[in-house]
């Protein structure tokens, strides 16, 4: 090995993609899929409910060293409960910072940015950067009939 290359202890074991980093103890609910490279953080208390995909590269954080960094680390970590409800799509590469609270049934689109101790209620379609809800699509898309 270089002399430069710092070795590190291996990340610990995934259930989910090999490729998937989950930090800290996230509560998990049945039936969830993480895709590869998507950063789980369960440091600041987290909870993903039952039947969830989580998509490649998406990003969950509980927490934020903002503070910490700009304050020469005179400040601690912030750490925030987040909620992912059941049956939540979180598309790829979206990020969903600390305090959030997405409710059931809810999509986040792909590459969207969900700013921190955002509600969004149940069946919301939340999409750009900063996300926002557009729509309640998902209560809509579950009344179309299909066949």
């Amino acid at each position: 090995m270089a002399d430069d290359v710092v070795q590190s202890d291996p990340l610990p074991p995934n259930p989910y993609h090999p490729l998937a980093w989950l930090v800290g103890e996230p509560t998990i609910g049945a039936d969830v899929w993480i895709g590869a490279f998507t950063v789980i953080d369960g440091s600041g208390g987290l909870t993903i409910g039952s039947g969830c995909d989580i998509a490649a590269g998406a990003q969950i954080y509980t927490h934020s060293t903002v503070a910490r960094c700009l304050s020469d680390r005179a400040l601690p970590i912030e750490r925030r409960q987040t909620r992912i409800g059941r049956n939540v799509h979180v598309g790829a590469n979206a990020v969903i910072l600390m305090g959030s609270d997405i409710g059931d049934h809810c999509v986040v689109g792909a590459g969207a940015v969900v700013k921190e101790n955002t509600v969004a209620p149940a069946y919301s379609l939340l999409v750009g950067v900063p996300a926002r809800v557009v729509s309640d699509a998902a209560r809509r898309f579950l009344a179309e009939p299909r066949g």
